[in-house]
Order: structure tokens, then C-alpha cells, then sequence
């Protein structure tokens, strides 16, 4: 990672606090590792995301439903899918240091810098390598391939390695009323299992018809044992899933549509494409015949920010086994019953809103010969901004104030605006160019006369005065939901 990187990074981290978009958790008690809090911008920020998705999947097809399915399940259904026995990662403890790491990460953070370095080949060969032992489950390779690479804690700068050792992943807790004799119940570590076990209920209560999708946005939980780069690995994060179902036989052409229709969900937002690129695995889950990865350019390299997979037919006839449930689909155009194939799409609330800060997030310099000006601005798509206007009156006094009031009490029907009348009018500019708000609107001695506006574009700081009846239009063209949706449908 280049210093630049690493600073802007730092940069963007420090914005998200300053400005009230992500705080550490529990601060005042001095934080709990690897949780995070959305402050108030942040809320605004995240629904915003979460309105994106559910809109372009639910609103936009017909044949996608969505549910809300409890955190708490039946234990038996984590034995079905494979996370009781399954869900592990490869870890590996720094005698010297007491820290615990994953082994994978460990070796892929050597491969960025091989990468960076200029050492293609050794990292090509690493990576290679890397696969095969996670492929074949061996861990005393990856121990091998740690020792032989030199890699050292990061913390204590040491050598002194464990053995590598599997480690579940889920929080158990305990359901009844006394500790004894209740039984042990786990957080969800992915809200999937949600859909596949309410798969009947939506089918038949929806009358839904193959192909058809289930979405849902939720929590999920898992013990991550590294807090690293910010909000990408959290303990307790939210994820966006559709698990669309399929006729067998037809799965890899889905499969190939929706990796199509999620790029373009992403690119809707006139993020660079050059920003976005596929990866697919080479080591695929027990449950899936195929699987890629849509990864973004962090400052930190490319990383996965949202999973599409051909689960088969592996969770349903899981949970039809161990239930004892039958959870077919009679095709009447086939006269037959059959288990259908999903493909899923999982996308990272969590990640995504920090893709969306990293990539909007500039610092520019608007200095002159005659004077040396900056600022940070949060170039967010209007329908993902906070406030989508800022109501500023020019001073506190002579009505102005009032008129102000009068105009936002008008816009907060449609629109979250926001007003603010402290400091000079420069300064509240920045204020809002740094928390990503598409439009200022200010409101001086002339408004009282002719019922006329500045109002002031983010981006390009231009300013022009207009009617005080045309703001609806002129802000409700720039922050509809329209610009982004019809897009999709093209």
C-alpha cells in the first residue's frame, strides 16, 4: 500500500467520525473490537443504500418478493447447512505477541506485496500455492508457505508461529429462561438460511412460479478474530441477499444474467468501472458449482464487496432432509415436482457504504496566485446523499430566518433537507461540500423582495438564482429515484 493510499485511508476514516457517519463502538468505554456505530449521517447514508437495493430488487421485478426473517432459528438448520461442522477459518497465533490471525490473510497480504514490488512471478506462484492447500483442507502447508515466505506479526515482528488450526465462526448463546437445561441457540452467521427455510411459505402464499427470488436485508454475526481496515470486517455487520430460484438445468445462464445486472447495479451510480472488476473463486464452497466475486479498488487493493453463487440445490435438500419437510416445486408445465437450483447475490451493506464513501470522498485545492483555499467534499449520487439540500439563510436577522423555515418546512414533505445559519456563509458551503449535500439553498434580502433563491451546486460550486417555486422541480430532477432506476431497466 502506497503512502498516499494509506493516508487517504486514514483520511477517510477520520471524515466518517468528524462528520458523523461511523463511530467506534462503545468509544467512551474505550471501543469494542471490531464493532462499529452509524452515527447520524451514517443512518441517512446506510437507508439510502439499503432503499437502492430493495428498490432495484423488489420494486423493479415482478417475480422477486422480500421477507424479514428472524436472527434467532432453529439450531438444527446451522447442522443442514453446514456451518455447525463447517464454518471455519484457517487461524494462526504469533506465540510472542498473543495475536491471532488468518493464515489465508496472512499469505495474501504477501502476495499484494509481491505484486507491488514487481515480483509477479513469486506472487503468481504464492497465490498458486496458497489455493491448492486450501483446496485440499492442508493446514501444515499453509504453516509451510507462512515459515518459507518469511512472514512476520505485524505486531511483534516476529517469526514465532502455532500450528494453523480451524476456528468456528458463530456466537452460540442460550435460549430459556435459565442457564440450565436451555438450549444453545446461534446468532445467524448469514441471513440465507432465513430464505431457504421460509422457501415453502413464500411459494405457496405468494403463488409464486419458478423462476422467482427471495430477498431479504438483515443482520448477521460472526466472530471475526481480526479487526482490521475499518468497517470491511466487523463482528456484526448487514447483508443485502437474493436467492433467486431456478429450474435445473438453467442455473449458469441466471447465473451469468445476475452477474451481469449486479455490475450494473454498482455502474449505475457513475462509479469508474475501472473501479470494479470480477473475481472468480478457485476454491468454490461445498454448496456451489460456481461462484465470482465482484471486487472494488480500495485503497488497500481490490477486495470483494459482493458474492454471486450457484448454490445448486444443496440448501433445500439439506433442509429437506433434516426436517423431514418436502421443499419441491410442481412445475405444471413439466407435470412434475423437483427441487429447484439457486442462484444467490450477497452483497455487504457494510463494505459497500465504505466503497461509496471511499470512492465519493476528494480533498481539492481551490487555491489562486492570491490566496490559498481547499476543501473536502463527498461527491455521493444525489439519491445516496444524506441531505439531498441545505436551507441557509444569510444572516439571523431582518426575516430571513423565517423565510428560510418557511421554504424548508416546504421541502421536508418530499426531501430530508437540513438547516443551518451558524458561521459565515463560506464556511457553512464546506460544511455541507464535506457531508455530501447535492444543493445549498440560500436565502438573502432579495427573497423577501421578489421570492427568488441562490441556490449553489455541490460539485461544480456554481451558483444561480431562481424562483422559490421552481425548487421542487429543479431538486426533485437531480435526487429521484428514477435517474438511477430507469437506468436498470435498460
Amino acid at each position: 500500500m502506497s503512502k498516499n493510499n494509506d493516508e487517504i485511508f486514514k483520511n477517510v476514516i477520520s471524515h466518517a467520525k468528524e462528520y458523523g457517519f461511523v463511530f467506534p463502538s462503545s468509544e467512551i468505554y474505550d471501543g469494542l473490537s471490531a464493532v462499529y456505530d452509524y452515527g447520524q449521517l451514517g443512518a441517512e447514508l446506510k437507508n439510502n443504500i439499503k432503499a437502492y437495493w430493495w428498490k432495484s430488487m423488489v420494486q423493479l421485478n415482478e417475480n422477486i418478493v422480500g421477507i424479514d426473517s428472524a436472527i434467532f432459528m432453529h439450531p438444527k438448520i446451522w447442522k443442514a447447512s453446514g456451518h455447525v461442522d463447517g464454518f471455519n477459518d484457517p487461524m494462526i497465533d504469533n506465540k510472542d505477541s498473543k495475536k491471532r490471525y488468518r493464515a489465508d490473510q496472512l499469505l495474501e497480504d504477501k502476495i499484494a506485496r509481491y505484486e507491488k514490488d514487481g515480483k509477479q512471478d513469486k506472487a503468481n506462484q504464492l497465490q498458486e500455492e496458497m489455493d491448492k492447500a486450501l483446496n485440499d483442507d492442508n493446514l501444515a502447508r499453509l504453516k509451510d508457505l507462512i515459515i518459507e515466505h518469511e512472514i512476520a506479526c505485524p505486531v511483534s515482528g516476529t517469526r514465532n508461529w502455532t500450528d494453523v488450526r480451524q476456528f468456528n465462526l458463530m456466537f452460540s448463546t442460550q435460549m430459556g429462561a435459565m442457564a440450565e437445561g436451555s438450549d444453545e441457540v446461534y446468532l445467524r452467521p448469514e441471513t440465507a438460511q432465513g430464505i431457504f427455510v421460509n422457501f415453502l411459505n413464500v411459494q405457496k402464499s405468494g403463488r409464486m412460479k419458478i423462476p422467482f427470488g427471495i430477498a431479504q436485508i438483515g443482520k448477521a454475526f460472526r466472530n471475526e478474530v481480526i479487526a482490521r481496515q475499518f468497517i470491511m470486517r466487523m463482528r456484526e455487520f448487514e447483508q443485502m441477499e437474493l436467492q433467486f430460484f431456478v429450474k435445473p438445468g438453467t442455473e449458469m445462464e441466471w447465473y451469468k444474467k445476475w452477474k451481469e445486472t449486479r455490475l450494473k447495479w454498482h455502474l449505475a451510480l457513475g462509479t469508474n468501472p475501472a473501479k470494479y472488476r470480477f473475481h472468480d473463486h478457485t476454491k468454490l464452497a461445498h454448496y456451489a458449482n460456481a461462484a465470482v466475486d465482484i471486487e472494488f479498488e480500495f485503497p488497500f487493493g481490490f477486495k470483494e464487496v459482493e458474492g454471486i453463487h450457484s448454490r445448486t440445490d444443496f440448501d433445500l435438500k439439506q433442509h429437506q432432509e433434516f426436517s423431514g419437510k418436502k421443499l419441491q416445486f410442481f412445475d405444471p408445465e413439466i407435470n412434475q415436482s423437483y427441487v429447484p437450483y439457486v442462484v444467490e447475490t450477497s452483497i455487504g451493506v457494510d463494505r459497500f457504504f465504505l466503497a461509496t464513501l471511499i470512492n465519493a470522498y476528494e480533498e481539492q485545492d481551490l487555491s489562486t496566485e492570491d490566496k490559498k483555499d481547499s476543501r473536502t467534499v463527498l461527491h455521493l449520487h444525489p439519491v445516496l446523499a444524506p441531505y439531498k439540500a441545505a436551507v441557509l439563510p444569510l444572516t439571523k436577522k431582518d426575516g430571513l430566518p423565517e423565510k428560510a423555515r418557511e421554504i424548508m418546512n416546504r421541502l421536508k414533505l418530499d426531501y430530508n433537507v437540513t438547516y443551518d445559519e451558524k458561521d459565515s456563509i463560506g464556511k457553512r458551503y464546506r460544511r455541507q461540500d464535506a457531508i455530501g449535500t447535492p444543493f445549498c439553498i440560500t436565502v438573502d434580502h432579495q427573497s423577501l423582495e421578489d421570492n427568488t433563491v441562490t441556490i449553489r451546486h455541490r460539485d461544480s460550486m456554481e451558483q444561480e438564482r431562481i424562483s422559490i417555486a421552481d425548487l421542487d422541480r429543479i431538486i426533485g430532477e437531480l435526487v429521484s429515484w428514477k435517474n438511477v432506476l430507469a437506468g436498470l431497466q435498460e
